[in-house]
This record gives C-alpha cells, structure tokens and sequence, in this order.
C-alpha cells in the first residue's frame, strides 16, 4: 500500500513524499511539489507493480543499449558458430554506434525506423541489421528482464526481393563433380558431396570436427550452427561412403576433418580450387552457398514437405524454405488428388 508523507523544509515549501510497500517486493518511493502528482504516482506504480510492469521500466531506465550488446556479446554469441559470431557482432555494432548511448527506456519503434532510414545497403541486409538488434531486445525482454516489448517488433521491415533459387540441373551436377573429382584439391569433391547430400552450410561444414561426427550410426552433430541451436544431420550414400574413407587417412594433430595445409587448427580455404571447378565444368552464376539451394531444391522435388526441408537445413520457421515450394507442386498435386479420391471416390 502506499503511504504520502508531508514535509515543510524551514523555508516553509512544502513536499509529498511517497512509499510504496507490497509483499515480495522492493518499497519504492519518490518526491513531488503537489499531493495530486504524488496520489497519481503511486495509483500508477502500485498498478504497474501488480501486472509486472513496473520493475521492467526501471531495468529499462538503468541500461543503455552499450550495456545490452556487452551482455549480448558475452552470453549468447558463444552459443553461434565463428562465422556467425562475427557477422552479428559486426551488424550490432553499428547499432552500438548510433544507439549505443541510449536508455534502453528511450529507444522507441520510432528512433530506430529513424536510422534504418540513414541505412545505405540493400533491402536484404537492412533486413539482417534490424533482425539482430530484434533478437538481442528479445534477449533482453524474455530472459532479463530488463524491458517490457521488444521495440523493433514495430518497424516495419524493407520489402525483399524473392528469394534466390540457383540450383544445379543434372547436366550441371554431372559436370561440377567430375570437374570436383579431378581437382588437384583432393577434399574438393568430398566437400562438395557433402554440402549437397546434407545441406549443410559452408562454415559447418568446415568447422567439423571428428568426435561429432558417428560413422557407424550415419549421423554429424552440429553444436554452433547460424540459429544457435544444435542439429543433427544424417548422413547416408556416398556421403557418409567416402566419409568413412576419409576417416581411414585423417590427420592426428588436429580434431578438425577438412584442416588446412599451413594451420592445422584452422579449416581448408576451398575457394579458389571450388571456383576453379565452376570454370571447367562452364557454370555460370553459382556460389557455393548455392549447393545449399541445391539440398533443399532436390528434397522438394522429391516430395519433401516444406516443413522436413525446413528441419534438414536447421531452418526454424518456413518462411525461408517456401521459395521451394513450387519445385515441389507435383507432389502437393498427388496428395490433393489422393484426398479427393478418398472423399469422394474414383470418378
């Protein structure tokens, strides 16, 4: 309940003092020059306290945004793998700059639509910069308690462009591995298997490691993948075939599978041997994250739902895999065609 004290100083002015005592809380108090701002005071803060407002404003009042991204930096990056780390340290760092001496409390929908505004890069990487500021507020809504919403959630995001979807046909496949299998690189066309028979990413790939990997059951645990969580990817064919002939000449002064030829510790640089490749075979317009697109193209059209393709690549929602969709209509077709057989029968 609270409780509004008068005080008259020697000069004869005169305050309200109140304090705020509710069981399992801390008391709460504050000074005002009229009764009337001091009654609204503690009707609004009492009511705040009661719904879990109210201590949240404080928290929010206390930390600037600087504050947040060193937490952030400290407690969830290490969940990320290397790659990752980097890219979303850098993105928030740019936030850090122009926010970073904010109030957490002052930091509305409106300040950040304000810098979004200033941004020069594409649609798809102002996308990727507020999609980060969005999870480290979330952090900080959900697991510290230190705001009430999360204010990105109201910025309108820039429109996106469609999806990219470069796959390879089979004509190009053929060609990419042959040209892969005759490399001077010898861990070129295992890579490239891989990537395309998993789904992997290229910096999960590389950071592989031999104890997270089970031969025997067929299965790669990914510890640090882009979404922080652990994955587990099967492995089948002639994967995990010439995996397991991988494993029989795999080097013992380093965990890493694909290490480098200078630094042991660190992961084989395949790009230039990879774009050499692409050169051979004639494959124009082809990245290596695009043997991703491939993973997720090939699973479509074999009748993949959107929701298993979406689990294969480590994807947590499907917004990212429905670029794949019409890949696998075909398939949507049969299973309308199969519902509408056993509703109303065979005409």
């Amino acid at each position: 309940m609270a409780n509004i004290e008068k005080r008259t100083t020697n000069t004869g002015e005169t305050s309200f003092r109140v304090k705020i005592r509710m069981k399992c809380y801390p008391p709460q108090t504050a000074t005002f020059q009229r009764l009337t701002d001091a009654k609204k005071w503690a009707q609004h803060t009492e009511s705040s306290i009661r719904e879990g407002r109210h201590f949240k404003t404080a928290e929010a009042k206390k930390h600037s945004f600087s504050d947040l991204a060193i937490r952030y930096y400290s407690e969830i990056l290490p969940s990320y793998n290397e790659k990752e780390q980097k890219e979303r340290k850098s993105k928030l760092e740019w936030w850090v700059k122009n926010i970073g001496h904010c109030l957490l409390s002052d930091i509305t929908p409106a300040a950040i639509t304000e810098h979004k505004s200033k941004m020069s890069q594409s649609p798809a990487t102002v996308d990727k910069y507020l999609k980060n500021l969005s999870h480290a507020f979330t952090v900080a809504v959900n697991d510290w308690g230190w705001l009430e919403d999360n204010p990105v959630k109201k910025v309108k995001s820039p429109k996106l462009p469609r999806g990219r979807v470069r796959f390879l046909d089979e004509n190009e496949r053929v060609k990419l591995l042959l040209a892969c299998k005759e490399s001077s690189n010898k861990q070129l066309y295992l890579c490239v298997i891989l990537a395309l028979s998993t789904g992997m990413r290229q910096g999960e790939l590389m950071g592989l490691k031999w104890p997270d990997v089970n031969l025997k059951d067929g299965y790669i645990i990914l510890h640090q993948t882009k979404n922080g969580e652990r994955r587990r990817v099967p492995l089948s064919g002639l994967a995990l075939s010439l995996l397991q002939e991988h494993a029989k000449i795999r080097r013992l002064d380093t965990a890493l599978l694909f290490p480098g030829t200078i630094h042991a510790d660190k992961p084989i640089d395949l790009r230039k041997p990879f774009e050499t490749a692409l050169t051979a075979a004639a494959i124009n317009d082809f990245h290596w994250h695009d043997l991703r697109h491939c993973t997720a193209s090939y699973l479509a059209m074999n009748g993949a739902s959107l929701a298993e393709i979406a689990e294969v690549l480590g994807h947590k929602t499907l917004s990212m895999v429905k670029r794949y969709a019409h890949l696998s209509d075909g398939h949507v077709s049969n299973v309308v065609a199969s519902m509408n057989t056993k509703i109303f029968g065979g005409v």
